[in-house]
């Protein structure tokens, strides 16, 4: 019994630390680039020992493809979880649309956006870290795209055919002016930027039949969660 309390406690400390490195390296990786994060500067960076994080992760790969995981965990909490107070259909995607756009913009990653950063730096890097980068990309463009179909399927989108690939061409639309977005404003610490994707938002609501009064709330941070 007491053996196997020390082993739960050792487990217990390991799993503690663990969370402690990669809120570093996910802070990290968003500014210095994930192919720059090493065992040695996030061990620098969390005021550990090298032979901590490397007990860890065992490589650089394994711990970048853990902070793949973890990034992909804060998005999804920051971005999607709140979007749920609102059932499946055209409110849960206007709430999709003020929460990505509040997730660079309250620096959810000091850098921006972890995903955007991290796919510029391993779009030519085949292997499993920029597999994990791809695959939440299309996560992400999955969900948007399966919200709109949804939200055209009960006619909340009256100018989206949910039988066609217009869902899939509107979540591709969503992530591009998402990604010149947040681009600009880190780059110019502009604030600008957040603005015209709201405006940018709004239009592409109105377009396809939005009642005025829903696709107004994505101008206005957290107004399409109430």
């Amino acid at each position: 019994m007491e053996q196997e309390t020390a082993i739960d406690g050792r487990r217990a400390r390991g799993d503690a630390s663990r969370r402690v490195v990669l809120a570093q390296a996910v802070d990290l990786a968003s500014v210095e680039g994930l192919d720059q994060l090493s065992i040695a500067r996030i061990a620098e960076a969390a005021g550990v020992g090298k032979s901590s994080v490397a007990t860890l992760f065992g490589s650089k790969e394994r711990l970048q493809l853990a902070t793949v995981e973890t990034a992909s965990a804060r998005f999804a909490a920051t971005v999607i979880a709140p979007a749920r107070v609102h059932p499946r259909g055209v409110r849960r995607l206007v709430a999709l649309l003020d929460r990505v756009v509040a997730y660079s913009q309250d620096r959810v990653f000091p850098g921006g956006c972890f995903f955007s950063a991290a796919a510029a730096d391993f779009h030519a890097k085949p292997g499993q870290v920029r597999d994990a980068v791809a695959a939440q990309l299309d996560d992400w463009l999955g969900y948007l795209a399966l919200t709109a179909r949804f939200a055209a399927e009960r006619g909340e989108l009256p100018g989206l055919d949910p039988a066609d690939d217009e869902p899939e061409q509107l979540a591709f639309e969503i992530q591009g002016t998402f990604e010149l977005m947040n681009l600009l404003a880190v780059i110019r610490d502009d604030e600008l930027p957040y603005l015209r994707a709201r405006r940018a938002y709004r239009a592409r609501l109105l377009a396809l039949g939005v009642p005025a009064e829903l696709a107004e709330r994505v101008l206005e941070p957290g107004a399409a969660l109430r």
